[in-house]
C-alpha cells in the first residue's frame, strides 16, 4: 500500500522530502502545500499540484501523512498542533528546551482528532536521541556527550534570518577539538555548553541595517546562541552564494561508561553522522517516520509520539520476515 504524502512548506527541507519520496517506492507525493502564491512555486515532480495553504483542509481525505517543513522558531509551534486536527503529521521541531511544551500541545490536538503526530524527527533530535537512549540503557554508569558539526544548522540559520535587517544567514556549529579528544580518551570531562562547541554566523545584512544591533541579537538569543562563544561575520550576497551555498552537517553521540566490580573497564559507544546535505538526510528520516505514522494510525493509534515511541520495524519498507532474515 502506498503512503500518500503531503509536503507543507517547500524550502530546503521540503525539497529534500520530495527527493526522498522518489527513493521510497511505497510512498507517493500527493500535493505540496505552500503559504506562497502557488503559481510562483515550481516543484520537481510532474503532475503534482502546488496548493495554497488556505485550501489545505480540502486534502484531509487525500493525504495519509502531512510532513511539515517549517522552522522551529515560529512555524512549527503553531503549524503542528493546527494541522494535526485534520492530518497525521510529522515535524522536525528542534528547539530541545521547548520539546515538552510542543509535545503537550500536539498531543492534546491529536487525541481530540484521532490523528497521530510524530514530532522532533530528524537526526538531532531524532537519530541522535535514539543513540543517547540506547547507550544509557546499556552503560548505566557513565557520561553522555553530543558534538555537532562542523556544519550548517538549518534551525539556527533560520532563527538568524528572522531577525530584522537580515537578508540571508548561515550558522556553522563547530566542536571544540580538545573537548572531543578528552571524551574519546575516556576521561569523562565535565564540559559546559560553551566548552563543547563554538558557533560561527555568516550574515548578509540589508543596506543601512544596524549591524551592531543584529550581532547583539544573535549573540544574546536564548536557546540558540546565548550559551555559546559566537562569532558573527557580515558578508555580501555574492560571498554567501560562492562560499556557503551547501548545507553539510553531522556530529557524534558518545557514551563513556564503566563496568566491573571496581569500574575497572571503560567502554565507549560512538554514533557518528557525516552528511553532505543536512536537509536531504533529515528528509529521509522524516519519510521513514511518515511510514510509521500511517501504519500506526491505521491500527488506531493517536496522540503525539516521538522517536522513542516507535518500534524500528514500523520504519522499514521491508516485511517483518525480511527484517529478521537479513538484518537481525
Amino acid at each position: 500500500m502506498s503512503v500518500k504524502i503531503g509536503i507543507y512548506g517547500y524550502g530546503n527541507l521540503g525539497k529534500g522530502v520530495e527527493q526522498a519520496i522518489k527513493k521510497n517506492k511505497d510512498t507517493e507525493l500527493v500535493a505540496v502545500i505552500s503559504r506562497r502564491d502557488p503559481s510562483t512555486v515550481k516543484i520537481a515532480t510532474e503532475n503534482v499540484p502546488v496548493v495554497s495553504s488556505d485550501l489545505v483542509k480540502e486534502y484531509k481525505d487525500k493525504i495519509d501523512v502531512m510532513i511539515i517543513c517549517g522552522g522551529s522558531a515560529t512555524d512549527l509551534p503553531k503549524m503542528t498542533p493546527e494541522l494535526v486536527k485534520n492530518f497525521n503529521v510529522i515535524d522536525s521541531f528542534d528547539t530541545h528546551a521547548n520539546i515538552p511544551t510542543h509535545f503537550s500541545n500536539v498531543d492534546k490536538a491529536a487525541k481530540e482528532s484521532g490523528k497521530i503526530g510524530i514530532i522532533s524527527v530528524g537526526w538531532d533530535p531524532g537519530m541522535f536521541s535514539l543513540a543517547r537512549l540506547y547507550s544509557n540503557c546499556i552503560l548505566t554508569e557513565g557520561e553522555d556527550y553530543t558534538f555537532w558539526g562542523k556544519g550548517v544548522s538549518q534551525g539556527h540559520s533560520d532563527a538568524v534570518r528572522r531577525i530584522d535587517g537580515v537578508l540571508d544567514a548561515r550558522q556553522y556549529t563547530v566542536p571544540v577539538p580538545e573537548a572531543l579528544e578528552a571524551v574519546r580518551a575516556g576521561k569523562n570531562p565535565q564540559l559546559s555548553t560553551r566548552e563543547k562547541h563554538t558557533r560561527v554566523c555568516y550574515v548578509v545584512a540589508a543596506e543601512g541595517a544596524d549591524k551592531a544591533k543584529i550581532e547583539n541579537k544573535i549573540k544574546t538569543m536564548p536557546n540558540y546562541f546565548a550559551d555559546y562563544d559566537t562569532t558573527v561575520h557580515f558578508i555580501s550576497a555574492e560571498e554567501m552564494k560562492r562560499d556557503h551555498s551547501g548545507l553539510p552537517h553531522g556530529g557524534l553521540v558518545i557514551r563513556s561508561g564503566k563496568t566491573g566490580a571496581n569500574n575497572e573497564n571503560t567502554h565507549i559507544i560512538e554514533y557518528r553522522l557525516k552528511l553532505d546535505s543536512n536537509p536531504e538526510f533529515t528528509a529521509s528520516v522524516l519519510i521513514a517516520f511518515a511510514r510509521a505514522a500511517a501504519r500506526l494510525n491505521a491500527e488506531g493509534v493517536s496522540g503525539c509520539k516521538t522517536v522513542f515511541d516507535i518500534a524500528p520495524a514500523y520504519l522499514s519498507e521491508k516485511s517483518h520476515e525480511e527484517i529478521i532474515s537479513h538484518m537481525l
